[in-house]
């Protein structure tokens, strides 16, 4: 309990101390007009209330994420708290921030538009690559998982199938709405049930009288029933709850909706630490509740669903239960339209075909869904793997994307290079050693290979930076985001 209640309290710590030096080092301008205001066109930029943008940020990047990925990274034991605390104070909240107020300072600029002009035109294609597989991956995830869920909670004769097609058809209605209608209107109460019924959760847990595990110098070893090492495996199961390279594709949404820079601490980096509150919860409730034995056979049974039901009904009864989640429900479907909108976005910005008709919208959507409704049909262990990987890669090129930001405007950029590094090390590692990827196993070859890659990828990353800054005009656009939209162009204007 103490661990629980600790690390909850050090999450919220975290947010008004390093969360308030990681607002400083930015700089940021609450005088500056933002995209919402100067580039509103009624459908993606509209301006919209700080608790309105606050709350969509939070159901968008959270989904299963959270939730799924702290009940399977409880098979590791207490020392999953770790990650979940470090990762999300030094490296989630970090990423989502600055992702979110460089994309704000950018128009609103999705991914691979940032990194096309911060780490060169080349890696906008790869970076686009990477995010589209990683939405593809995260819309398809966030179907399948909820449509688990909602069918532990239904009658038989709905089925599986059925649930699926009902949340693509929602998925398709949404998607050709404007933002504020699509999202403003209905996520609020979304919003309302998650955190009663985290809240609820929680509670009930501390009075349950169940054990909860503490992290002590007993606990701090893999207790995981299959023998998977900690690393890298634990960076990529925990990934939502502490870094999350999938927040990278929603931030820009909320920054087209933003109305004063002064409102992103609490936008971006506080809702990541809502986040790693929610994944502290269910972690311990999944500790607490269950030995790593069961709980092992309860995810290769059902998924991390059947583990949600079990505890929401054990903890809260079976109509409060059911109310629980539900709230874990509308995570993933929010999560899985806001990937599929994000995916819609800037697959159409990259094939330059303008967004602003139904017809339109609906000819990127619909091949899109088309091809997800195919996917739904994996194994969601293999797609769960491959989008873990997926999502931690996209975390690393956000997190390089922010760091030669900072770097050019002369700002400390370690904040952002130490937990950049820390994860392509992991990526590196995890893609030679598991079997989605080379098979090499974790032998002392892998982890020395992944150790050469790394530092010529940093290297590479770092020469180029240095070369950039000498280049670099220092009266134009890149060292100069502060000034007014259509400073530097009138079609920004």
């Amino acid at each position: 309990m103490i661990t629980l209640l600790g690390g909850i309290a050090l999450l919220i710590i975290g947010y008004f101390t390093y969360g308030k030096f990681i607002e400083k080092n930015f700089s940021i301008d609450p005088s500056r007009k933002t995209p919402a205001e100067v580039l509103k066109d009624g459908y993606d930029f509209v301006p919209m209330s700080k608790g309105k943008n606050a709350i969509i940020e939070l159901l968008n990047i959270a989904g299963t994420g959270p939730i799924f990925g702290p009940i399977m990274g409880a098979l590791y034991g207490p020392v999953a708290y770790i990650w979940i605390i470090v990762g999300c104070i030094f490296a989630g909240a970090v990423h989502d921030y600055m992702l979110g107020m460089i994309s704000l300072r950018n128009n609103g600029a999705h991914l691979p538009e940032l990194a096309s002009k911060y780490l060169g035109k080349p890696v906008k294609h790869v970076v686009n690559i990477f995010t589209m597989l990683l939405l593809m991956l995260v819309g398809t995830v966030f179907v399948t998982s909820p449509a688990n869920l909602i069918n532990s909670i239904t009658p038989n004769w709905l089925g599986l199938g059925a649930i699926v097609v009902l949340i693509f058809v929602y998925y398709i209605i949404s998607t050709i709405l404007p933002i504020d209608k699509a999202l403003g209107k209905v996520y609020p109460w979304f919003g309302a049930i998650l955190i009663i019924s985290t809240i609820a959760i929680g509670i009930s847990l501390l009075f349950s009288g169940s054990p909860i595990p503490n992290l002590t110098i007993h606990t701090i070893q893999n207790f995981h029933p299959g023998g998977l090492a900690i690393f890298p495996a634990l960076f990529f199961t925990i990934s939502c709850g502490a870094l999350s390279g999938f927040h990278a594709t929603q931030a820009p949404m909320v920054s087209r909706t933003s109305t004063n820079e002064k409102e992103g601490r609490f936008t971006f980096y506080g809702m990541m630490i809502a986040e790693g509150v929610i994944a502290m919860i269910w972690a311990a409730a999944s500790m607490s509740l269950f030995d790593g034995q069961t709980l092992s056979q309860m995810i290769d049974a059902g998924t991390a669903s059947l583990v949600v039901n079990e505890v929401s009904i054990m903890l809260l009864g079976n109509v409060f239960g059911t109310i629980a989640i539900i709230g874990v429900i509308v995570l993933p479907i929010s999560s899985g339209l806001s990937a599929f909108r994000s995916l819609r976005t800037i697959l159409a910005d990259y094939l330059n075909i303008k967004q602003d008709t139904i017809k339109r919208i609906l000819m990127v959507t619909i091949p899109l869904y088309l091809i997800s409704f195919i996917l739904t049909n994996m194994d969601f262990n293999i797609l769960w793997r491959y989008f873990n990987w997926a999502n931690q890669v996209t975390a690393v090129i956000s997190l390089l994307v922010s760091t030669r930001y900072l770097y050019l405007k002369g700002k400390n950029y370690l904040v952002t290079l130490l937990p950049g590094a820390f994860m392509l090390y992991a990526v590196v590692v995890y893609i030679l050693s598991e079997p989605i990827g080379l098979r090499m196993g974790l032998t002392t070859m892998t982890f020395a290979a992944a150790a050469v890659i790394s530092i010529g990828i940093l290297w590479v990353f770092w020469t180029s930076g240095k070369k950039q800054k000498e280049q670099v005009d220092p009266d134009g656009e890149l060292l100069n985001d502060q000034l007014p939209i259509g400073t530097f162009s009138t079609e920004n204007a």
